[in-house]
């Protein structure tokens, strides 16, 4: 007698060249950080005599938390770590809150040059920030602030040396507004009538119907804004001679001073990449969807 096949043993089958595949990008791509988290164990010389070998990539030989202490004791590294937790999660609140109301405006609401404005937000893209950088710098070291001396409210010149200079240019971010409003035209429009019939203002619909519905959106723009204030390096050397005002990647050339420690650079590496593979593997299902439902969208 004859034997039915299994449809979904060769389903099975059919999927094991893709799964091997992705097995193989996984430790390709993982190969540098699996060497850096285990070379922030081990001793210079120790990290130089397993190169070439299997033996770079495993916990063997003299494996000890020195260097963590050594870059404790070398570095401010806990400031530098608060500094940069502190800018990166005020310039991630505050950009999730403006881009989305400059999207909302741009996508939900009817004016007149809505969509010129949205071609130039969109062309400001195509600018490095290098371009721009130095000028920016002189016009930071001349905008006023108001601050308390004493019991009086002065007016100061000067942003240079403050947390707000390296959070209030980029709270405004183009590719941000641009994914919002990617995000709010897949949203149907007939929320927004029956919401305004029911009496509610513009603001209530963004509060309360558009801005619920778009988490995915939120989180991508969470983690696209997170990444590039986190890795910061080139605008905290220029505004930032306080030390402790300066975020973690400023912290890497201290490293390269003096006795150059390897094993203190990998410890090092490894205590300011962990958040970031964290906040990404808390917010990737969100941000593959986002990503997929909006990101594509023309």
């Amino acid at each position: 007698m004859a034997t039915a096949s299994n449809p979904t043993r060769g389903t099975g089958l059919r999927r094991v060249p893709g799964v091997l595949l992705r097995i193989v990008l996984a430790l390709f791509f993982a190969f540098p950080i699996v060497f850096m988290l285990i070379s922030s164990f081990k001793p210079d010389q120790q990290i130089f005599k397993d190169l070439g070998s299997i033996r770079a990539f495993l916990p063997v030989g003299h494996v000890s938390l020195a260097n963590y202490r050594g870059v404790f004791d070398r570095v401010p590294a806990m400031r530098f770590l608060m500094n940069s937790i502190v800018i990166s999660a005020v310039t991630v609140a505050l950009g999730i809150v403006v881009n989305s109301m400059a999207a909302f405006a741009l996508s939900r609401m009817r004016w007149p040059g809505r969509r010129l404005l949205l071609t130039l937000i969109i062309a400001t893209l195509i600018v490095p920030f290098e371009t721009f950088a130095l000028p920016m710098v002189w016009w930071v070291n001349k905008l006023p602030w108001l601050q308390f001396d004493g019991s009086h409210l002065v007016i100061t010149e000067g942003w240079l040396d403050t947390y707000r200079v390296q959070i209030l240019p980029f709270v405004a971010n183009a590719f941000s507004v641009f994914l919002f409003h990617q995000y709010f035209q897949s949203i149907p429009k007939e929320l927004d009538e029956a919401a305004l019939m029911d009496g509610a203002s513009w603001f209530g619909v963004y509060r309360r119907i558009i801005m619920p519905l778009s988490g995915p959106a939120v989180a991508t723009v969470a983690i696209l804004t997170f990444l590039p204030m986190w890795n910061s390096y080139l605008w905290p050397l220029m505004v930032v001679q306080d030390e402790h005002l300066r975020p973690v990647m400023i912290g890497i050339q201290y490293f390269f001073q003096l006795n150059v420690s390897w094993g203190q650079i990998m410890a090092y590496s490894t205590m300011i990449t962990v958040p970031v593979l964290a906040l990404f593997l808390a917010f990737q299902r969100a941000f593959i969807n986002s990503i997929a439902s909006s990101g594509v969208k023309g």
